[in-house]
């Protein structure tokens, strides 16, 4: 889980410093920075996967080792936050601790210049530093990045050497013959699947509508694919499916009995709905329903990711199933089941918060002179708390109180 997250010159963010929780949400008007914070999820998880600066801002065609990467939205040329023009350095800093034990502390710094695609400097702590770049004067021409690698001996630490254009993360994470102790490359592996394990859900109802390729999968594409492959799978785990379909009646209380696939003319699944006796396949259901059905598949994916990113949530979903949406993602979050972060537009949505979730209520605005974007929690807007005890926070939103009151 990641606890803290820093941000420094990346898009349209000079600094943000945001201490997360379990259920993140992100409100603000369009063109406020919601999308770009997700934007640097995804650097986090290109990180994670171990792929070049270049690879991680302008993407890398399938190989034989990994899928198709999409470039961040703009690439390198539109990754700094430069008013001026100038290639910043662009800093991310994470701080949190493992789920799974040992429940390890760890802090993970990492600068690069974008368009150059190179290190600048690059630590990891995991209670004690394990490397730090950052008493070394790396010259920009050298071939190499090097770092002051802690390996727990007494006397002057040894530098070791490392390719530039690649975090230090994924390339300690492989292992390098004796050079780093067994025990810190198996820190670095855990800590940078940690990061590349990261889910995007934005369901497309075109998409769920289909068939699936697949028969039986442990985790859904990002815009639904193979959606119906992941409902067969859920439906052969009698707990998961009782669990699923309770949702889903919770959604249609009147209406859904059962949840299950129709197979197509070689076996392909296609996601169906039983109610009142009769069978309801995908293309006849509402695009509400099969979003909300497909965030909830999510959950109940065998191959759950630490991290689930979800874009306006309310999309399509009638406003009297909002609270049940909110339901779920607290319910998911604080089973521990995976970090949430989510965006969302609706006033709705807020009104169903509790008043111990606004601190992880963050809300965007955007500079309109200098093009800066701010993100603060809730719970740092002046006076707020005290606002919102006389006046609803759906109303607070709505009416723009928020904007004016930073």
């Amino acid at each position: 889980m990641i606890e803290r997250i820093v941000i420094e010159n990346f898009k349209s963010f000079k600094k943000v410093d945001l201490r997360l929780g379990r259920l993140n949400l992100f409100i603000g008007t369009n063109a406020s920075g919601k999308s770009n914070f997700f934007d640097a999820l995804r650097v986090l998880q290109g990180i994670g996967n171990g792929f070049s600066i270049h690879e991680i801002l302008d993407g890398k065609p399938k190989s034989a080792t990994s899928e198709v990467w999409e470039p961040i939205r703009g690439g390198s040329t539109r990754a700094t936050f430069s008013p001026g023009g100038e290639d910043q350095v662009t800093l991310f800093e994470v701080e949190g601790r493992f789920d799974a034990a040992p429940r390890t502390a760890w802090n993970y710094r990492i600068g690069f210049l974008a368009r150059e695609g190179r290190l600048c400097l690059e630590r990891l702590l995991a209670g004690t530093e394990i490397y730090d770049s950052s008493p070394i004067s790396n010259n920009p021409l050298d071939p190499v990045f090097e770092v002051r690698y802690y390996g727990g001996k007494k006397g002057r630490q040894p530098h070791l050497k490392f390719e530039k254009a690649r975090p230090v993360l994924a390339q300690m994470a492989r292992g390098g013959n004796g050079k780093w102790t067994k025990g810190h490359s198996d820190f670095a592996a855990r800590l940078a699947y940690a990061l590349a394990n990261m889910q995007r859900i934005d369901p497309s109802p075109t998409i769920l509508r289909g068939y699936s390729l697949a028969h039986q999968i442990q985790r859904m594409g990002e815009r639904g694919e193979n959606f119906a492959a992941l409902v067969r799978t859920i439906c052969a785990d009698s707990t998961a499916k009782a669990a699923f379909v309770s949702w889903l009646k919770e959604h249609r209380p009147a209406e859904v009995d059962d949840v299950d696939t129709l197979s197509g003319a070689v076996g392909e699944p296609l996601f169906m709905l039983q109610e009142g006796g009769r069978e309801f396949p995908a293309p006849v259901l509402s695009d509400g329903t099969l979003r909300f059905a497909a965030i909830t598949a999510a959950f109940f994916q065998p191959d759950l990711p630490e991290i689930l990113t979800i874009e306006e949530i309310e999309n399509a979903v009638h406003a009297s199933r909002i609270r049940l949406l909110v339901e779920l993602l607290r319910s998911q979050a604080s089973q521990a089941k995976a970090q949430i972060m989510a965006t969302t537009h609706s006033p709705i949505v807020l009104a169903w918060l509790k008043p111990d979730e606004y601190a992880a209520t963050f809300f965007c605005k955007r500079d309109e002179q200098t093009g800066e974007s701010q993100v603060s929690a809730l719970t740092e807007i002046p006076r707020f708390r005290e606002i919102v005890q006389k006046q609803p926070i759906s109303d607070l939103f709505a009416e723009g109180w928020m904007e004016t009151a930073l």
